[in-house]
């Protein structure tokens, strides 16, 4: 889940060449992005800052 140059938030699959969703507002899309990664196990999320630095990093399964 990663920022993007508009100002509003992506969430993408790992290999993935387009955005799964994208949100006007991050915890919007921090809360599709678990969903996703809730639904497949085993799977990892991470969350990336507005710099592009990881900000969190969680694991399913």
């Amino acid at each position: 889940m990663t920022a993007r140059d508009d100002g509003t938030w992506e969430v993408r699959t790992e290999g993935a060449t387009r955005a799964t969703s994208v949100h006007d507002r991050k915890d919007e899309a921090v809360s599709k992005a678990k969903k996703l990664a809730g639904n497949r196990v085993p799977s990892q999320l991470l969350v990336y800052k507005q710099d592009g630095t990881v900000q969190t990093e969680q694991t399913y399964g």
